[in-house]
């Protein structure tokens, strides 16, 4: 294995730079798919089952993208192609999805042609996603993967904060935050339209400035013996077989993570419109405007974890930084229950956002320490189910859920705040290195 060498800040940051308009399209995905889908018609009690295509088309592509990457080679590299393919085809979605309202279709149909949207947006921005995860452990060695992982933490926070605060911005200047029933408004779609615009020219930055390592460089800097004659890949199955305990343990505590936040995006909106606006009616003024408002604390949300994001390396140990964040973000997520205040709410998102940066950052870079660099791309792509497995989970029982808690949509924070105390208990069976 040739000794590993260290990377600039800003080789490190170019790596990762195509991530901030993927995230850009991602937050514009998770701040409105409850509100798009309320506007054409969805009953709140049935808004969990529209989210579960996404994550089930991440758990599919995603090891795909892995898998197919790892034997991938040609002049553009490895990873990135599936990088730039994904992002052509989001951009292309993009423009659709917020007009699923616009042609003329009865609500059923009008649901339907979002619903096919919504699955194309999720499965072209998974194939964006993931790749980024991938270059990393292909590009970066083990000192450094920790601050390769805050960079891009740094920049999906960032996308984000531009993503949540579009349709608020655009609502500011003049733009129709209003519409006629079943019809997006119009600060949607134009910030949809823009974002899809910063997400390709991201996208070409990074692929124009990064270069990935050929064959016989890649097989060198992991340490991989060419000489050997090549066998048949392991399935995957055979790799779930062989993964580290961490991939398992840290995949327990990414279960009552990603249900928590699933809860947290499907349900903002009508319950900031009901605690603040004190409305339900998806056609009123006051919902749309807790829309916009939604942007506005998931933005908030987007600061408290770059903040939080410096202080992660600080902690002695990463663990106990897993830990503590998830209970901060626990105690944030229970808070948006006794809040009536629009500004108040920023503070339970400043304590979430303290979660989100933990996420982001500490799995990843306890998995890839835990791993060879043989097949690091098929594990982060099945690591991404530890992600989708729990959405999809939480989106089935999201309505039960919700009858449990009363049907105010508020309650499903305090269950999002148990799962995350959940999460933090469960750090504890984290095992960190190689050993692992």
């Amino acid at each position: 294995m040739t000794q590993k060498r260290q990377l600039t800040f800003w080789q490190l940051w170019n790596i990762s730079f195509g991530f901030f308009g993927v995230q850009i399209a991602y937050s514009l995905q998770s701040a409105n798919i409850s509100r798009i889908f309320a506007t054409l018609g969805a009953d709140p009690h049935n808004l969990s089952f529209f989210w579960i295509l996404p994550p089930l088309m991440g758990m599919v592509v995603q090891p795909l993208v892995g898998k197919f990457s790892d034997k991938t080679w040609c002049r553009l590299g490895r990873r990135i192609p599936y990088l730039f393919l994904g992002a052509l085809v989001a951009v292309i979605v993009m423009c659709m999805l917020p007009n699923a309202g616009s042609f003329g279709l009865a609500v059923g149909g009008a649901m339907i042609f979002g619903l096919i949207s919504l699955m194309l947006l999720d499965t072209s921005i998974n194939m964006a996603m993931q790749p980024f995860k991938m270059l990393v452990g292909d590009m970066v060695n083990e000192e450094q993967k920790a601050k390769a992982y805050s960079i891009q933490s740094f920049l999906c926070n960032a996308g984000s904060l531009v993503g949540y605060v579009f349709p608020f911005l655009f609502a500011w200047i003049g733009i129709a935050n209003t519409a006629p029933d079943g019809q997006i408004p119009d600060t949607v779609k134009y910030s949809f339209y823009i974002g899809a615009a910063i997400l390709i020219l991201c996208v070409l930055f990074t692929t124009f400035k990064v270069k990935e390592m050929p064959p016989k460089e890649y097989a060198e800097f992991h340490g991989i013996d060419t000489s050997k004659k090549e066998e048949k890949a392991p399935s995957m199955l055979t790799l779930l077989k062989n993964a580290p305990s961490t991939f398992w343990t840290v995949g327990l505590v990414q279960f009552f993570c990603w249900a928590a936040f699933l809860y947290m995006w499907t349900y903002t909106n009508g319950a900031i419109a009901d605690t603040v606006w004190g409305t339900t009616d998806v056609a009123s003024e006051g919902y749309q405007e807790a829309g916009n408002w939604v942007g506005i604390v998931f933005a908030v949300q987007a600061v408290g974890s770059v903040l939080w994001a410096l202080m992660i390396p600080k902690f002695k140990s990463i663990k106990l930084a897993y830990a503590v964040s998830l209970l901060i973000g626990a105690v944030g997520f229970a808070s948006v229950f006794f809040i009536h205040d629009q500004y108040l709410l920023f503070v339970s998102f400043l304590l979430i956002g303290v979660a989100w940066a933990a996420m982001l950052a500490v799995p990843f870079t306890l998995l890839t320490n835990s791993l060879s660099g043989e097949h690091i791309g098929t594990y982060l792509g099945l690591f991404n189910g530890t992600i989708c497995l729990p959405q999809i989970v939480a989106a089935a029982c999201g309505g039960l859920i919700l009858r449990l808690v009363g049907g105010a949509q508020v309650g499903m924070f305090i269950v999002a705040g148990i799962f995350l105390v959940c999460g933090a208990l469960a750090v504890s069976l984290v095992k960190e290195g190689k050993k692992a």
